[in-house]
């Protein structure tokens, strides 16, 4: 009986210190995202982070006070931390219905207070506290797992304030760039290479998505959309080795792509016609060169590097001009995992390269048989955002985080140039309506195998 009560002991004890080196771990990770997101911000004026471009679009000041809301609202509010000020919670909160009413999406650009140092007062009294909470070790397992939930939606946000701040300063005739002192474009590390070639997959019975969809004291997280591991059934595709460039966007251009309705799906061909698309969103055309407005600002179109901004049904027409189609994200998924996954992500241009733009394929890149598989662009896909089999929304509000989007949306994959190499992973599942072009976008071609 007392070895029984040994064993107890023990398991109490080993179970209570994977809690406090999760918590360990979950604190540091914390630290450095909300300084991330600071950093982001940074070279903005106060006059740059209020402004609200489109509707689609969130001012840099409110995401900064956004995803502040979402760690006060779900970690520091349940653990009975009093409220930095009440009234955040209807400014602040973004679509969680279960959380009751909240201001407008479009009018969040109509906010100008609270101001700037209030948003940051707020920020620094939810830091404070939730830094008590993790270094103290009080938050349980599921507290736990959603610290790590909150670490990955303050990343997405991330995305979407420079996201965000590019369609706004595309908007002013001054064609501002990001950063006063952006840093010089990376060079290439050899000659550029742009030929294409096409890997071929056998398909058959496959398995796809994350094996767990929580977060344990690895750091391994993944979201609840990833989710359950399953089986499909593929048939034989190719995989094109390296993502569309924009030479190859400017042949289709040239070749009456964007005049042609017969490459056009129906509702693609109506946006077109109706928003008056002929280039890729920030493509502009002076003293007969074409040029493309980015973070830096604008600059002399790179023709090796990859297509970026442009729309799923912009990619589905240039697929079927090419004679081609996109991926699904069954494919997309098996091709990406069947290599060293975290050895290419590292290799991804991602945030951290500092470039902020798609970069063009070199011949020293030439290695493998997928080439910028994840990085630079999010890749459109064939496939809806639907439910996996077995998919079930968590519980209370925090379930409308993906599951209620499942409708009229497509799936990307492989992040971008300006995605954190942390949040990237090879199930990974982003989503946007086909008509959208302001996230970095772009796509790479598919083919049966007959």
């Amino acid at each position: 009986m007392r070895l029984i009560d040994v064993d107890a002991e023990r398991l109490r004890t080993e179970t209570a210190s994977m809690g406090d080196r999760a918590a360990t771990g979950l604190s540091d990770r914390f630290r450095r995202v909300r300084a991330d997101t600071v950093a982001l911000a940074a070279p903005l004026s106060p006059e740059d982070q209020v402004v609200q471009s489109m509707p689609d679009a969130s001012p840099a000041k409110w995401h900064l006070a956004h995803t502040t809301w979402f760690w006060e609202t779900f970690i520091l509010a349940p653990a009975g931390v009093a409220a930095f000020d009440p009234v955040y919670a209807f400014l602040f909160n973004s679509y969680y219905e279960a959380l009751g009413a909240r201001h407008p999406r479009p009018q969040r650009g109509l906010l100008t207070r609270p101001d700037l140092d209030g948003v940051r007062r707020y920020r620094a009294y939810v830091d404070d506290h939730m830094q008590r909470l993790l270094d103290g070790g009080g938050l349980g397992k599921a507290a736990l797992e959603l610290v790590a939930l909150g670490i990955a939606h303050e990343e997405q946000h991330q995305e979407l304030l420079l996201t965000d701040i590019l369609h706004l300063f595309a908007q002013n005739p001054l064609k501002p760039a990001y950063r006063s002192d952006p840093p010089p474009r990376v060079a290439a590390t050899g000659p550029v290479d742009a030929s294409v070639a096409y890997v071929d997959f056998v398909g058959g019975v496959v398995e796809i998505g994350a094996a767990a969809v929580a977060a344990n004291e690895s750091g391994v997280f993944a979201f609840d959309n990833e989710g359950p591991r399953h089986k499909v059934y593929l048939q034989p595709f190719r995989l094109a080795d390296r993502l569309v460039t924009n030479a190859e966007w400017l042949a289709f251009i040239e070749d009456g792509g964007y005049s042609r309705p017969e490459l056009w799906l129906s509702d693609g061909w109506a946006c077109l016609s109706a928003e008056r698309w002929s280039a890729p969103l920030y493509w502009e055309r002076l003293d007969g060169s074409w040029r493309a407005f980015g973070l830096e600002g604008l600059g002399p179109l790179d023709p090796d590097a990859p297509v970026v901004h442009v729309s799923f049904y912009e990619a589905d027409a240039f697929a079927r001009w090419r004679g081609l189609r996109l991926p699904t994200e069954m494919e997309w998924e098996h091709a990406a995992s069947n290599a060293k996954v975290q050895d290419r992500i590292d290799d991804g241009n991602f945030r951290e390269s500092g470039a902020l733009r798609p970069l063009p394929l070199t011949q020293t890149d030439r290695g493998r048989d997928l080439h910028q598989i994840f990085g630079d662009v999010w890749e459109w896909t064939a496939s809806p955002y639907a439910p996996y089999p077995g998919f079930r929304p968590a519980p209370g509000a925090v379930g409308e985080y993906n599951g209620k989007f499942m409708i009229n949306q497509m799936v990307l994959r492989g992040g971008s140039c300006i995605t954190p190499k942390a949040h990237m992973r090879a199930s990974y599942r982003n989503f946007f309506q086909p008509y959208q072009r302001w996230q970095f976008t772009g796509l790479r071609l598919a083919d049966s195998r007959c």
